[in-house]
């Protein structure tokens, strides 16, 4: 009697994934369970660089994320030996590894080394770059040079697969930005939300979530809080949002000022702040898109240091807020280098804190944001598996 045939059994689809900084390891995870969901029976394999979230879908890191998560030219350099030490290790690992796809996601000092130097020793192996640096906005020649090595970029911004088809960069698809996913942490229920100039102001500060931005704007933000303060009739509850390893360091900045914030933990809190609030004087970055995405008119300022400030000149760019870039708009102002002073913060905040036309023009903006960065039906992280997944299997098929 002939036994039946057993299917022979498929071997696990292996991913590489490197991520270098916490919104890297938080974009990975998302990436994982997705990747899971799309492959359905097929077993998947996780393999590579990556932070606590990341951990905890499987992934053990061949080094702690902690290692690499360095921003900025002065610390960058001042890490510099180890930091290649690790872009070698993460190399040899990869080959090593002979995944069915490599994932680098954002931190592109660090994964783009590592991209360029496994392509050039195993040719084979697909090449996804999950985040795309900022060519757009300045060393707009690292998009042709990536054509050579990355075999498509997931971007998170809707207007970046339009400068990397004119700058020459490598095929690039918009995924969706993951915020997207979490409309409802972000927008207040009914009642949530009191209506301006009912009961207290509710206002936001937020100096950065890095020491070296809250070490150069805690100063202009205080003073032009104390200036706000003086001019404005009415009471003023502030609040603070803060990662849990600057807590205290920030409780220390701010004894002193004018109007004494509370100081909330952790992402659950900080969303619920963001429901409630009226205003924000914020550090330029991702949480500008949060505050428009909640519905929260802002105040955007920024500081670098004195060798940082010199690349200014290298910005193709005249805006650096998210929104202003996504909308192909200036709505927002930013107050930059010197321009982050007390007298003209407080006064663009005194202009948003009033149902005034400073206010109804960042409102009337943030309600044409959905629009911009609508992806339809998918999810940015089931989008971005899907290609993740497309890419490796085209490379399979056809040797490119």
């Amino acid at each position: 009697m002939n036994k039946p045939k057993t299917r022979p059994k498929t071997k696990p689809f292996r991913v590489y994934l490197v991520a270098g900084e916490e919104s890297g390891d938080q974009l990975g995870a998302g990436l994982m369970r997705a990747l899971r969901a799309h492959l359905g029976d097929r077993e998947i394999e996780f393999i590579g660089v990556g932070g606590g979230r990341m951990a905890r879908e499987g992934l053990a890191s061949l080094f702690p994320m902690s290692d690499i998560a360095v921003m900025g030219i002065l610390p960058v350099i001042a890490r510099l030996p180890s930091i290649v030490r690790r872009v070698y290790r993460t190399v040899a690992d990869v080959v090593e590894k002979r995944p069915d796809v490599l994932v680098i996601i954002d931190s592109p000092d660090f994964t783009q080394p590592v991209a360029k130097r496994v392509h050039k020793r195993a040719p084979d192996i697909p090449i996804v770059n999950y985040v795309s640096p900022s060519v757009w906005a300045w060393r707009p020649g690292r998009a042709k040079k990536m054509r050579a090595y990355v075999d498509h970029v997931l971007a998170l911004k809707p207007f970046e697969p339009d400068a990397h088809i004119r700058l020459g960069g490598p095929p690039c698809t918009y995924v969706g930005h993951p915020l997207i996913e979490r409309l409802d942490e972000l927008r207040p229920a009914e009642g949530e939300r009191r209506p301006l100039g009912d009961g207290p102001l509710e206002l936001l500060v937020l100096p950065g979530s890095r020491r070296s931005e809250i070490s150069r704007l805690s100063e202009p933000f205080a003073q032009a809080l104390a200036r706000f303060k003086a001019s404005y009739d009415g009471e003023i509850s502030l609040t603070l949002p803060a990662v849990p390893h600057l807590a205290d360091e920030l409780a220390r900045l701010t004894s002193d000022w004018p109007v004494k914030p509370k100081i909330v933990l952790g992402e659950a809190e900080k969303f619920a702040a963001f429901r409630r609030a009226h205003a924000a004087l914020a550090a330029s970055g991702t949480v500008t898109l949060e505050l428009a995405l909640s519905g929260v008119p802002m105040v955007v300022a920024y500081k670098v240091s004195k060798v940082e400030e010199q690349l200014r000149h290298f910005i193709t760019v005249d805006t650096i807020v998210l929104v202003n870039l996504i909308l192909g708009e200036k709505i927002i102002a930013e107050y930059i280098q010197q321009d982050c002073a007390p007298e003209p913060l407080a006064k663009a905040l005194s202009a948003i804190c009033v149902d005034g036309e400073a206010r109804r023009v960042q409102l009337d903006a943030f309600a044409r944001l959905d629009g911009a960065m609508s992806i339809g039906e998918e999810t940015p992280s089931g989008r971005a598996a899907r290609l993740v997944v497309e890419t490796a299997l085209r490379r399979t098929e056809t040797g490119r």
